[in-house]
């Protein structure tokens, strides 16, 4: 393994320990404020982030470009038409703004849906029912755009609902309005990776994250002021839990996630992030002293061993996509 993967894949462990620890400031940070007033703070945190970090690289780009042009070096590789071609980078930045708008909205929904989650339920069962959405998107991606999964992809998704009924449904076949608001989180998520998947090959990346960022702490804005009622001293009084929320689960973990995936193959980047789940339980455990009985922790250990299966390639998918 080269020095550039093995950093990459150093990267991607340590945004998913960031992501699962996140669910334990969330749990905390409801002792001092509701969850969309939190939720519309955190964003507006990881807009500012991924907005400068956006700007810098933006103003760097322009700087670099122009540097060449004074100097008449070439240009790299896919930035030809920078500075040349204005209806091109016009269309780019549509796309950049209708891809963060449209994620931006589903963005909202899952984590609104999964702050109001965390509130009724533990951080280590919000992380393991959110990762979920990892057997969501094949199913979704079959039913909306007929694409076909291997067979490996459908058992994974039979062995996933097997684990979370053994984690989330009581023995009288009920479940509990926290695992069911993640639930829907983990769905409205789904929905945010197919969107995130269609946009970022037709816009600026980075961008796009920092307008999703914006339009969900606008939405979750509004709908804090209409259902809820912020103070600024509940927000004070959750500052720790918001920052780290904002800050580096929501700027920080996103760019070492865009960074990494530079240097790492695209299935061990998405197991590493699936081990967000088993730093939750983990964070859970030992920061809030969360217990499980032992029929969630087999259903913890069954959802996230369909988590690993649905993102192995068979053998003739790993030929097409080298081909």
């Amino acid at each position: 393994m080269n020095n550039k993967k093995m950093l990459g894949n150093l990267l991607l462990l340590l945004t998913a320990m960031i992501w699962g620890t996140a669910f334990v400031a969330q749990r905390v940070g409801m002792d001092s404020i509701e969850p969309i007033t939190f939720n519309a703070s955190r964003m507006a945190l990881a807009a500012v982030m991924v907005g400068a970090l956006a700007y810098v690289l933006r103003q760097k780009q322009k700087k670099e470009m122009l540097r060449r042009i004074s100097s008449k070096q070439p240009l790299p590789a896919g930035e030809e038409h920078i500075g040349r071609n204005a209806d091109e980078s016009t269309v780019t930045w549509r796309n950049t703004f209708k891809g963060g708008i449209c994620c931006g909205l589903f963005l909202t929904a899952g984590s609104v849906f999964q702050q109001m989650g965390v509130v009724y339920t533990s951080a280590g069962k919000a992380g393991f029912i959110t990762a979920m959405y990892m057997l969501f998107v094949p199913v979704i991606n079959y039913i909306l755009f007929k694409k076909k999964n291997s067979w490996l992809v459908w058992l994974a998704v039979f062995i996933g609902v097997g684990g979370m009924y053994l984690l989330c449904v009581k023995e009288d076949f009920t479940l509990t309005r926290g695992d069911m608001l993640v639930c829907i989180c983990a769905l409205m998520f789904s929905g945010h990776i197919l969107c995130c998947d269609y946009f970022v090959k037709l816009a600026n990346p980075i961008e796009l994250a920092a307008i999703q960022f914006a339009t969900a702490s606008v939405v979750s804005a509004v709908i804090a002021f209409l259902t809820e009622t912020p103070v600024w001293s509940g927000i004070a009084s959750a500052a720790v839990p918001i920052l780290y929320c904002g800050v580096v689960s929501g700027g920080i973990g996103y760019t070492l996630q865009i960074v990494a995936q530079k240097y790492t193959d695209p299935t061990v980047a998405s197991l590493l992030m699936s081990l967000e789940s088993v730093f939750a339980v983990i964070a859970g455990a030992i920061l809030l002293g969360e217990q499980m009985s032992s029929r969630e922790l087999l259903g913890c250990v069954i959802m996230f061993a369909a988590i690993i299966l649905v993102q192995i390639p068979l053998p003739g998918e790993r030929k097409d996509q080298t081909a």
